[in-house]
């Protein structure tokens, strides 16, 4: 597990715009029940790891969304996919906000949320426990000074690794030419093979798009879609 001394910056938004009334209501009244506990520091200050088998109802097979935005493609696999357990993470409180009213809905069960930093779930996730991840249109950070910043760099990826399981998949969504160019480089130097490269119209068979995509569309940018697998 990694030192509980550790200190991390975090460079994403935390708030937005202001909320809505029902949005409120769904974090005052549904978050909790869907926090994964035992993720932060304040929880769990020695760090140690999650009993996985316990986080959802029955032990299932355990996938990991990261920064799930507004939900929608969370609760899509959740819906699509009631026999696995999904965890969410997404620091921004509007996102997890429309999240929650999307589960409402939905009346999926199968999901839970770390309203945080993905960092602090990946240190006390135990080794090789979850089966496939995905990282949907991710902050990309443009300015050629923030790269480091990017998901797809070492400090990140090394955690990433040690949670996925031998064969796992590791999926990415962008439509930032750059963003595909790093990962190309840096997810495999993670210990990650890259399976397939795609473009606009060649998503994955259970892919609904987002509103991030839909965004990027209409603005003229073209989605990449990327899928690797952990070697090992």
């Amino acid at each position: 597990m990694t030192d509980p001394a550790e200190r991390r910056n975090f460079y994403g938004r935390v708030h937005g715009k202001t909320l809505r009334a029902s949005q409120k209501d769904y974090l005052e009244n549904d978050l909790e029940s869907l926090r994964l506990p035992g993720v932060t520091a304040a929880d769990n200050p020695a760090r140690s790891a999650l009993d996985v088998g316990k986080v959802f109802a029955s032990p299932r097979p355990l996938w990991v969304e990261v920064g799930f935005g507004g939900g929608e493609h969370l609760v899509h696999m959740a819906s699509r996919y009631p026999e696995v357990g999904i965890i969410g993470c997404e620091p921004f409180v509007n996102g997890i906000a429309m999240l929650l009213g999307k589960i409402r809905q939905a009346e999926v069960t199968n999901l839970a949320i770390h309203p945080g930093d993905v960092r602090d779930l990946f240190d006390v996730l135990p080794a090789e426990s979850v089966e496939k991840v995905f990282l949907n249109y991710p902050d990309p950070w443009p300015k050629a000074r923030h790269h480091r910043r990017r998901f797809v760099t070492p400090g990140y990826l090394a955690l990433l690794a040690r949670v996925m399981k031998p064969g796992a998949e590791f999926r990415v969504a962008t439509d930032i030419p750059d963003y595909v160019r790093q990962t190309l480089e840096e997810v495999p130097q993670a210990g990650f093979e890259l399976i397939s490269q795609t473009g606009q119209g060649a998503a994955w068979e259970d892919w609904i798009s987002t509103r991030y995509e839909q965004k990027a569309l209409r603005e003229g940018r073209d989605p990449y879609y990327l899928t690797f697998r952990r070697a090992g």
